[in-house]
């Protein structure tokens, strides 16, 4: 039998179908399996195309595709009819030149906008970007940051021991370990992720939230660099006119240390609840390396300083949108989420 041949006796085969078929749903697709579904008669005439003279090969091509195109339409035709018969409507495009439907998509959560905006400011001022592990050891997150065990300072983190040696970084401040550990000074990093901490959730905490970890090490490195390092990003961040403040405190890993207070947005500075009526907010802790943090990394103390800060994003969040429970950037509300 010649191509020509097989290609006529299916298109009688499917002529006879059609003459024969019941018009429903269930029938009409039992046709269209059978002369052009994966195994249909239309499907394995294609696969006998190499077992054609070359010569012929285009000729058999063209009269396979031209049945295809047969049979597809009427099956198209015939499900048209149906949906007519059983009074389905019949979905038409008007205006093809139309713009299709909006579907929504989402959009980037609050807390990563937050996340990439400190990058982008931190990143113009020659820092680079670093990530670390969320679950490590003891010594990363603590001892080698000069926290050792049963010190008190333990108690301020709240930790999540997954096992006696190993926890869920309660700062990002473990990446700054592994930085000294890999690479020589000079070192400028900001170091962004999640941490975590046993903490009671309410309007103002939750056990999981994110921080952004800053250090730089070099020479000769100055407190009042740091200084206005923080001051630069707190006018980038939230406008020129805010106002920043340094307060003595402590941290294990700096000595001398500091905490970062800027003028309170809710109030303009006057004094309100969310500020403690001290027209004051703060946002970040900082400090100079402390020297037995160098000490446990190699870094000689004598040659090398440095400074580290950390800052929590979801507070930032918060205060730069104004937001007053942070159990909002975490519930999912697509009413609040859409807001950003």
């Amino acid at each position: 039998m010649s191509y020509q041949d097989k290609v006529d006796k299916i298109r009688q085969d499917f002529q006879a179908r059609i003459n024969s078929l019941k018009l429903t749903d269930s029938s009409l697709e039992e046709l269209r399996v059978e002369f052009l579904g994966r195994r249909g008669k239309i499907t394995h005439l294609i696969s006998k195309i190499n077992e054609v003279s070359s010569k012929d090969r285009p000729v058999f091509g063209q009269l396979i595709n031209q049945l295809k195109q047969e049979v597809n339409d009427k099956y198209l035709e015939l499900k048209t009819r149906i949906s007519t018969l059983t009074g389905e409507e019949v979905p038409t495009i008007s205006d093809p030149y139309l713009p299709g439907d909006y579907f929504p998509v989402g959009s980037i959560h609050p807390v990563e906008q937050t996340t990439q905006e400190i990058k982008r400011i931190f990143a113009s001022i020659g820092f680079s970007i670093a990530y670390g592990p969320e679950i490590d050891d003891d010594y990363h997150n603590f001892e080698a940051l000069n926290i050792p065990r049963h010190h008190p300072a333990r108690d301020m983190q709240d930790t999540y021991y997954i096992s006696d040696d190993i926890v869920l970084r309660t700062h990002t401040s473990n990446t700054q370990v592994y930085l000294m550990e890999q690479q020589k000074p000079p070192l400028r990093y900001i170091v962004p992720g999640r941490v975590y901490r046993n903490e009671a959730i309410s309007r103002k905490s939750y056990n999981l939230f994110h921080q952004i970890e800053g250090l730089y090490v070099d020479r000769n490195v100055s407190f009042a660099e740091l200084k206005g390092v923080l001051e630069y990003f707190v006018t980038q961040f939230f406008g020129k006119e805010e106002k920043a403040r340094f307060r003595p405190s402590f941290f294990p890993f700096t000595e001398p240390s500091a905490e970062v207070d800027m003028s309170c947005l809710f109030c303009g500075g006057k004094g309100c609840s969310t500020c403690g009526n001290s027209g004051w907010l703060e946002i970040l802790g900082c400090g100079m390396v402390d020297p037995a943090v160098f000490e446990m990394v190699g870094y000689d103390p004598e040659v090398w300083t440095g400074y580290a800060f950390g800052m929590g994003v979801d507070r930032l969040t918060m205060l730069k949108y104004k937001i007053e429970d942070i159990r909002l950037l975490y519930n999912g509300d697509i009413r609040f989420l859409r807001q950003f």
